[in-house]
């Protein structure tokens, strides 16, 4: 686990980092207790080893006009190879989806989509996640409120 490999100063980086992810590093140097160059070193670490992934901007998506978020589970008619990877490779050309996971249990997909409401919403089923090959199945829930929400879980 990449995470035993963490000391104290490390976990508390990521906790800064989740929080301001444009925190300078003079700032991160003085809320965690080092200086300036041990913190740039133990930041290039902790990228190097894939634990810092990128930086990101969080985008208020209600904000641009996409109001909705709904829930699709999506069931292939087959879980082959070809089948799996024609899904995943379609989902790359739908800016509405915003997360797509490959699930255990009844259905295959686990989508989120982003929109700014139910016509859209409609269309996109109607015109596009219907028609794609292999789509055996699809069930929506729209969610009615958010009670968590979190970019990764830290130590």
């Amino acid at each position: 686990m990449a995470s035993a490999n963490l000391d104290e100063i490390d976990i508390r980086i990521l906790r800064e980092l989740r929080n301001d992810g444009r925190i300078t590093a003079a700032e991160l140097s003085q809320r965690v207790g080092l200086s300036v160059t041990p913190v740039i070193r133990r930041l290039k670490h902790l990228e190097n080893t894939g634990i810092i992934t990128g930086y990101v901007a969080l985008i208020d998506e209600v904000a641009l006009g996409y109001e909705m978020s709904v829930f699709v589970s999506v069931k292939l008619d087959k879980q082959i190879d070809a089948a799996i990877e024609n899904f995943e490779n379609e989902m790359l050309k739908f800016p509405e989806v915003v997360d797509c996971w490959l699930m255990t249990g009844h259905r295959d997909y686990l989508l989120r989509v982003a929109i700014t409401g139910l016509k859209e919403f409609e269309a996109l089923m109607i015109e596009r996640l219907v028609k794609i090959k292999g789509v055996a199945s699809i069930e929506s829930s729209i969610p009615i409120r958010r009670v968590k929400s979190g970019i990764s879980r830290t130590p």
